[in-house]
């Protein structure tokens, strides 16, 4: 309430190289220069602190996404708008950090680029 705005998560998923970290940040200026309080997370910031422990194998894989949803959560608690961006590949991940939330603060946007494109990219 102090902060005047619903907090919420912005969950963006997609390809790697799909322009997920791009909308972000770019989501992440506009709300802050309308003077909302947000915060950015996205693989690197997670991979190198609190994920840097996991790899990529499947299983390490949804434990990244489920410390990320985790440490979304305790933001939205403190009042943020949170615009995360992460690969996110399977259906049961994004689930599990779908139902952390409160219906109106969790939405999910899939980034569709077409493959050619983000293998050029990559």
């Amino acid at each position: 309430a102090l902060k005047q705005q619903q907090p919420c998560v912005v969950w963006l998923t997609g390809l790697s190289a799909a322009g997920k970290t791009t909308i972000a940040n770019r989501l992440e200026q506009r709300l802050h220069e309308a003077g909302y309080h947000t915060y950015l997370l996205d693989g690197d910031n997670l991979r190198f602190g609190l994920n840097r422990d996991l790899g990529f194998s499947n299983e390490e894989r949804a434990e990244n996404i489920r410390r990320a949803a985790e440490v979304a959560k305790l933001m939205v608690d403190a009042g943020l708008i949170v615009i995360s961006a992460f690969i996110s590949p399977f259906r049961a991940e994004r689930l599990a950090a779908r139902q952390l939330f409160a219906r109106r603060e969790f939405t999910e946007v899939y980034v569709d680029t077409p493959l050619d494109v983000a293998e050029r990219r990559d």
